[in-house]
């Protein structure tokens, strides 16, 4: 199997902080789209995904061509991961547009690491570390304090959601927590085994782009009738899914699939959050603790061990009157 190369501390650091900053994109997805309001849940999902899927595969088409044969031989992987792309959009922009933007982000993206967690374990025999667990328990668990404060604030304005909605938005969360745990997963695998981060997430999110053109000429004349509704559209694809996305791969590279969804629970945070100074929602104190426990999640999987601090240490080898620093070892996917 191909790892990384690099300083393994530096590289799954560097792997986390991209993972971060491509969640921190995502978090603004449910607050943009507030700002066009006329465009349905599907039209949004597909002109985000699909468009920003399309760019990525233009961007990468030279890694591409060049790795095809290497591609064609994990054909498998890239259509699973494919069609999972483009389900995720659906599922999870459907699901804010039935039960709320916090609801709806915090079922897709806060059950998302047990997913990831469940498909590793099957697929690939992954032992969790028991920091994963205690990091995925603190953030699953302040994801569903948001849920809470969600569901209090939503008391506090009735009739604004029906029960049926909420159930049925909670259902397709649970469907993009899955599809979206499994093209991480996709995307890592195609990683490991030696094909380039730009060329894996090139081929499964422009063949999942493809999947979705479909889609969004059925739905997506909404997105044409206004200016506001291009902007939305367009920053959609360009800034979340496609800059966002090129982050997200480059961390696959240097971290498991369930490390980066469970650091991407960051994600309902910052959706959380700009819901509140943007959107004007309020959020009880137990939200603001939910998003405590988030920021803790975070920081036990980011924080350096004694192992990494022992792998940043150069020792010396003696050379005759000389002393040479040991060259990097190989980088591991796996925090300890």
């Amino acid at each position: 199997m191909s790892r990384p190369a690099g300083h393994p501390a530096r590289s799954v650091g560097a792997g986390s902080l991209c993972v971060l900053a491509a969640s921190v994109l995502w978090g603004t997805t449910g607050t943009a789209a507030t700002f066009a309001p006329a465009v349905g849940p599907l039209a949004i999902g597909a002109v985000a995904m699909g468009l920003g899927g399309l760019l990525q595969a233009l961007l990468a088409a030279p890694q591409m061509a060049r790795q095809a044969r290497q591609l064609g031989t994990q054909r498998g992987t890239v259509l699973l991961g494919a069609v999972a792309v483009a389900v995720y959009p659906l599922a999870f922009y459907s699901s804010m547009h039935l039960a709320g933007v916090a609801v709806g982000t915090v079922v897709s993206i806060g059950t998302a690491p047990l997913a990831s967690a469940l498909i590793e374990r099957v697929a690939d025999r992954r032992r969790l570390t028991r920091r994963w667990k205690l990091g995925a328990a603190l953030g699953v668990l302040g994801t569903v304090l948001l849920c809470v404060a969600e569901a209090a604030r939503a008391h506090d304005t009735p009739h604004t959601v029906s029960t049926g909605a909420t159930v049925l938005g909670v259902g397709l969360g649970l469907v993009a927590a899955a599809t979206y745990a499994l093209y991480s997963w996709a995307a890592h695998r195609l990683i490991s085994h030696g094909t380039g981060s730009r060329a894996a997430m090139g081929a499964v999110f422009g063949l999942g782009g493809l999947l979705l053109v479909p889609v969004l000429l059925a739905t997506g004349a909404p997105l044409l009738s206004s200016g506001t509704n291009a902007a939305v559209g367009a920053y959609m694809a360009l800034v979340p899914m496609f800059a966002g996305y090129l982050l997200f791969g480059w961390g696959l590279a240097h971290v498991p699939a369930s490390t980066a969804t469970t650091l991407s629970l960051l994600e309902p945070a910052v959706a959380a959050v700009l819901a509140v100074l943007v959107v004007g929602e309020r959020l009880p104190a137990v939200g603001w603790a939910g998003i405590a426990l988030v920021v803790g999640c975070l920081a036990v999987l980011t924080a350096p061990t004694a192992q990494t601090a022992r792998a940043r240490r150069p020792r010396p080898r003696a050379t005759g009157s000389e002393t040479t620093p040991n060259l990097p070892e190989p980088s591991r996917a796996e925090p300890s």
